[in-house]
């Protein structure tokens, strides 16, 4: 069954921080971490997983990201302190 992920990236604890989606979580960071497209992550360093969800589907996914989007900076920052205080890069947890 595919898997569709939600994620915020962050350039450091209360710094720039970027929403996105995608179907392959580890592709999509390491994307973001190796600056292999140029645009917003790769000008403002921000390369690392803080915050992920899972959705069953596209569609769901979709529109959570834009709930997301939409939202305060500090409902955002209040969402990735409730699951990640010290602010670690999830995706080194990921590759295990």
């Amino acid at each position: 069954m595919r898997q569709y992920y939600v994620y915020i990236l962050a350039s450091g604890r209360n710094g720039t921080i970027y929403t996105g989606v995608t179907n392959d979580i580890l592709r999509r960071v390491y994307e973001h971490k190796t600056e292999a497209m140029r645009g917003f992550t790769s000008r403002y360093g921000v390369k690392r997983l803080v915050w992920f969800e899972v959705h069953p589907s596209i569609s769901h996914a979709i529109q959570r990201e834009k709930n997301l989007k939409h939202w305060s900076r500090a409902w955002k920052l209040a969402l990735i302190e409730e699951a990640n205080p010290g602010w670690r890069d999830l995706y080194e947890d990921l590759m295990r």
